[in-house]
């Protein structure tokens, strides 16, 4: 058995684990597509087609065989993702974590103008991908549609739990802010400046105004000329060209404000996905149903990319990363490998060597989160 074949039975061990009524030639095709990903780094169907553990040297066969997964209507991306999304919402939550939910949209395809709506939880300075939708667009995607995410990932949180949502301008809206409030969920959702802002004598104004008078926190404000109530905090940070405007749940503060930087794993997870890691943008798929897919395909490789990098770390630390926290110096935590390069190149190693990867999260430490 090769390298790639040994890790995608990894994978598909992992799935069947998850899955047991899923189709075992879905599980085997869905385990191909993740260790292919995560051998090629690259998401164009010839160059994986070729890299196929497959008899044949027909490339055209390949090609094909890669298609007829990305259109096997069978293959839900949501229901193969639920096990995972309990998974780690669970886990996150058991460590007494409040989990933190990430909301953005970003371009999945250039050439026909594809879009994705994501929501991701944060987990070790990034994020992982829960549920996603794909959509024809040149512009932003509406709340419809971020309402149908969240309530599929409001499905997945254990009992009880209730996570904080963060989101930038295109989610600060009122009908956000009222969703989460209807459900208990905290927000830290960053709001336009000329949002409309009313006080509790009636009094209206904008956010930028309240920021050029000096008014940096608003508590028991209602927002828009629907006047959600939400509190409001602006933070201005030496250096940034304009101040973060952030709705938040509780009543607000500068830490409270700072916790919006929590968003920006996303960003780091959707450069993995794209330019940083396997060049999503490049597809040529033109249907959403297919891109969605291959989202899918993606998802379970980052699951693993993560998951093997926590387990490097953990049983193979840098010399480094071995003292204890106070003695490592501080270049040692600036130049640390991020989790997701670590485990692609010990994932790489494992294909180039025939090894069995690490079983996915081996190793959950509260410090790797």
């Amino acid at each position: 058995m090769g390298g790639l074949e040994t890790v995608a039975a990894a994978v598909e061990a992992d799935l069947a684990a998850r899955l047991p009524q899923q189709r075992v030639t879905q599980r085997r095709n869905l385990a191909l597509l993740a260790a292919v990903l995560l051998c090629e780094r690259d998401v164009n169907l010839m160059a994986l087609g070729a890299a196929l553990p497959m008899a044949t040297s027909n490339r055209a066969s390949r090609f094909q065989k890669l298609k007829r997964i990305l259109a096997n209507r069978h293959i839900q991306p949501l229901e193969v993702m639920a096990p995972y999304a309990r998974e780690i919402l669970a886990t996150l939550s058991a460590k007494g974590q409040q989990p933190v939910l990430v909301i953005d949209q970003s371009q999945a395809t250039r050439l026909h103008r594809h879009e994705v709506l994501m929501v991701a939880v944060a987990v070790g300075g990034r994020a992982l991908p829960l549920a996603w939708l794909v959509r024809e667009t040149s512009g932003a995607i509406g709340f419809a549609e971020q309402r149908q995410v969240l309530e599929q990932v409001a499905g997945w949180l254990p009992r009880g739990v209730r996570p904080v949502l963060m989101g930038d301008r295109f989610y600060g809206s009122p009908d956000l802010i009222t969703w989460c409030a209807e459900r208990g969920w905290s927000w830290r959702l960053r709001l336009k400046a000329s949002l409309l802002v009313y006080d509790r004598n009636g009094g209206e104004t904008t956010l930028g105004a309240c920021f050029e008078d000096g008014s940096w926190m608003l508590p028991n404000v209602r927002l828009s000329a629907r006047q959600v109530p939400s509190h409001v905090a602006i933070l201005h940070e030496p250096g940034h060209p304009e101040p973060w405007i952030i709705a938040l749940s509780e009543k607000p503060s500068t830490p409270r404000a700072l916790d919006y930087g929590m968003r920006w794993g996303i960003e780091a997870m959707f450069s993995d996905l794209k330019g940083r890691g396997f060049a999503l943008e490049d597809s040529q798929l033109r249907k959403a149903d297919r891109i969605e897919r291959l989202l899918l395909g993606l998802a379970i490789s980052l699951y693993w990319a993560v998951s093997t990098g926590m387990w490097d770390r953990e049983t193979n630390p840098l010399a480094a990363e071995a003292k204890a926290p106070d003695r490592r110096p501080a270049r040692c935590l600036r130049s640390r490998l991020s989790f997701f390069t670590r485990g692609l190149r010990r994932l790489k190693t494992c294909i180039a060597s025939s090894l069995t990867p690490p079983p996915l999260w081996g190793v959950w430490r509260t410090d790797s989160c």
